[in-house]
């Protein structure tokens, strides 16, 4: 099956396209940034404010359970309408919202700060709602790569916007914590605006001739779920990719759940706050790596091993309760990651038709953002009732000191342990299933396809 549509014409010489990719993906990282800048304050400063962890819990579920609900919506509206128009109109709404914001904080007054205020829910509605919305921008950046760059550089361009997550995610956890300590939410909230703003007017400076018109396509409504599934079922091994994907991220949730815990039995808030900005410098060399060396002849191969090396690295971060290991396995972690997530995106841009690769992404965003958060429910009532008291038993810490150590966070390491061997048993087996091999030759018969094309 060919991988993509030919694109129309007129089509521009790669370096005149790259720019333009290049400020589409700057303009991405900033209004990302500013959302999750903007998203991290808010946990931040309803928890200082109510001092209540159920506040923060609601408002962490309701964005990823929002997340899995209009991903799906979000890549159809991708598929049906030109790609830098979907971004604008992203960039609009969540501007508009964020105003309507900070207008309800302003509103609202001292009201606000109360747990039972409807002030503080409204006002919190619609910063998730903006935040959101922008999400849509990353699900048209997708399909925008495959417009914009030449088929043998996808996974370099696939890794540099994991390079930019990774920057964006040192940026956010470092200054939203700064910002409400030292400026408070209103403050916040204007530097948001302006900068969510600001990326609005700067998109209508930029141009895309190779999307005249939007491609043909099938999709229809807003949520064109069958849409998706049509389009995932017809590539042979694709629904086993984004199946594996999800699996990923249940184990993933894992870390969700548990990393936080961990980390603040080995180091104080502050400290923890700064290994992971530290850890962030990994997401931002590994999207690097990838922008220049690609991810090789079978992106399916590279994703597995990459899988095998986070199952080793979940294992290694808790073998001994101690804080140089956890510094160093969370640095590696997220120098893995982006490897992962570019290979996925490389495969889906291959054979996957550009008409119907929104909302092929969007159905595999929607299923991984609903696992992980599935797992963290789930293993963190278990680790709180069972394993953590039992490792804290003297029969528990007998059976786990040879193999993990001593301290107060042998409960969770043990859930690492088995998280971890799961990662790597599973990833293993898939290297020898019908499906992986059906999958690689589908990839290898697109890359031939393209290569075709480009030449005529």
């Amino acid at each position: 099956m060919q991988g993509s549509v030919a694109e129309p014409t007129p089509r521009r010489s790669a370096r005149a396209r790259n720019r333009t990719f290049a400020a589409i993906l700057g303009n991405t990282a900033v209004a990302g940034l500013t959302t999750s800048f903007l998203w991290f304050a808010l946990t931040f400063w309803i928890y200082l404010a109510t001092r209540n962890v159920v506040a923060t819990g609601l408002i962490g579920g309701g964005y990823m359970l929002a997340i899995a609900v209009f991903n799906i919506a979000f890549g159809t509206i991708v598929d049906r309408f030109r790609k830098l128009a979907v971004m604008r109109a992203s960039a609009a709404f969540t501007t508009v919202a964020f105003i309507a914001a900070g207008l309800v904080y302003w509103a609202a007054g001292d009201q606000i700060q109360s747990l039972t205020s409807p002030w503080l829910w409204a006002f919190s509605a619609i910063v998730l709602l903006g935040s959101v919305v922008e999400i849509l921008r990353s699900v048209a950046l997708s399909t925008t790569v495959t417009i914009l760059i030449d088929d043998d550089r996808r996974a370099n361009a696939n890794g540099y916007v994991g390079a930019v997550q990774g920057l964006s995610f040192i940026v956010t956890s470092v200054f939203s914590g700064l910002s409400i300590g030292y400026f408070g939410m209103g403050p916040t909230i204007v530097f948001a605006i302006a900068t969510i703003a600001l990326t609005w007017l700067h998109l209508h400076t930029i141009s895309m001739p190779e999307e005249v018109t939007v491609a043909v396509t099938d999709a229809s409504g807003t949520f064109d779920i069958r849409g998706a599934w049509v389009a995932v079922v017809a590539v042979p091994g694709l629904l086993a990719l984004i199946v594996f994907s999800m699996f990923n991220n249940f184990v993933s949730g894992v870390h969700i759940a548990l990393l936080d815990p961990y980390g603040l039995e080995l180091f104080t808030v502050q400290q923890w706050g700064l290994v992971f900005a530290f850890g962030a410098t990994g997401f931002l060399i590994g999207g690097a790596l990838i922008g220049k060396f690609g991810l090789g002849s079978n992106p399916m191969r590279t994703m597995l091993l990459g899988v095998i090396a986070l199952g080793f690295i979940g294992m290694m971060v808790a073998i001994r309760e101690v804080a140089w290991i956890t510094i160093v396995c969370v640095w590696l972690f997220m120098l893995t990651v982006p490897l992962i997530e570019a290979a996925e995106q490389t495969v889906i841009q291959r054979v996957v038709p550009l008409p119907q690769q929104g909302r092929v992404f969007g159905l595999a965003g929607a299923m991984e953002a609903a696992a992980a958060p599935l797992t963290a429910f789930l293993v963190a009532p278990l680790a709180e009732t069972l394993v953590i008291p039992w490792a804290r038993t003297t029969a528990g810490a007998d059976l786990l000191r040879p193999w993990l150590g001593t301290g107060e966070a042998r409960g969770i390491a043990l859930i690492f342990l088995v998280a971890g061997l799961a990662t790597v048993g599973i990833a293993i087996a898939s290297f020898f299933t019908p499906v992986y091999r059906r999958m690689s030759e589908t990839y290898r018969s697109a890359a031939e396809s393209a290569v075709v094309a480009e030449t005529d």
